[in-house]
């Protein structure tokens, strides 16, 4: 099957910086991929010479099988592009924009009905722009981009800067497209829950480069992988005169809580417990939950997606 989209060698600097430092990978049609990584990890710089917007300095990316360079009206035709911020004319309605969009695609308006319809925004189809929630307005900008019958849906960061309730009314219009089309879809984001929700395949990348990609299970080594220990004490403890132990626990400065990867919970976890005893402390909470893409992200940058 021939990928939808193939980065190959990609490398963009400016000046002193380098924000995409030699990544590569493909996407095959009908998959939804993110691009997962903290603000400033290169991602929109990426997404933006994927769009065409920004040109590699050095090596190659075919989108649909093309390269943009005199393929420009072809591949304008079958992409649907929503950029992180998308300015509208406050004084036409929601309709009217839409409308608008259509026909630069010759659509007619059963096209804008039924986008209307995706995206929720039945009731405020006559409604100003102007008076749209930031939760509606990006609505309308992914009802934007889908007009025109995608091949492939390009989404920087959709729902930063949107509360949860319209985070979540965002994510069920793309997992009703996801339903409903062979649309592809790639999407930069900086959170671990969006990703997991939307996306078949997630690549983190960090620096300009990937450190690691494949699916959700692939990047969390499988179900039975490690489990995370998070506890608390009755009192914080001086660590320093703590029993030797197996276990590397990290500890959170002075507030009595921290946290343990067992590999083995049904063997490892009684062990735990008895280290605590042996050390005369006393549990006030103890949770076991599986390893996530910021416990992954952390093991290999040593912070979070969120810092």
């Amino acid at each position: 099957m021939n990928p939808v989209i193939e980065v190959k060698g990609v490398y963009k600097s400016f000046k002193n910086v380098q924000a995409v430092n030699g990544v590569d990978f493909e996407i095959i049609k009908g998959q939804s991929v993110a691009l997962l990584g903290p603000n400033g990890a290169g991602k929109t710089t990426l997404m933006e010479m994927i769009e065409g917007i920004q040109k590699p300095d050095a090596g190659e990316i075919f989108v649909l099988g093309r390269k943009w360079k005199g393929n420009e009206d072809t591949l304008h035709q079958q992409i649907g592009l929503s950029l992180q911020e998308t300015h509208f004319l406050d004084r036409l309605s929601v309709r009217e924009t839409l409308v608008l969009f259509a026909s630069f695609y010759c659509l007619d308006r059963r096209r804008v009905d039924e986008i209307i319809q995706l995206i929720d925004l039945a009731e405020k189809s006559r409604s100003y722009v102007a008076n749209l929630s930031g939760g509606q307005r990006q609505r309308l900008a992914i009802g934007i981009a889908l007009l025109n019958h995608p091949k492939l849906l390009l989404l920087d960061e959709p729902t930063t800067g949107l509360d949860p309730n319209a985070r979540r009314e965002i994510w069920s219009i793309l997992l009703r497209l996801k339903q409903q089309s062979q649309t592809s879809l790639i999407l930069t984001t900086h959170y671990m829950e969006e990703a997991e929700q939307l996306c078949d395949r997630i690549i983190i990348i960090d620096h300009g480069r990937i450190l690691k990609k494949g699916t959700l299970s692939q990047l969390l080594e499988a179900e039975n992988g490690p489990k995370i220990i998070e506890f608390s004490l009755e009192a914080p403890a001086e660590t320093n005169g703590f029993a030797p132990s197996r276990f590397q626990i990290q500890w959170a400065a002075g507030q009595g809580k921290g946290s343990v990867i067992l590999s083995d919970i049904e063997t490892e976890l009684p062990e735990f417990i008895e280290f605590i005893s042996i050390n005369k402390l006393r549990l006030k909470t103890l949770e076991c939950r599986r390893k996530t893409l910021d416990d992954l992200f952390i093991e290999m940058t040593g912070r979070r997606l969120d810092d």
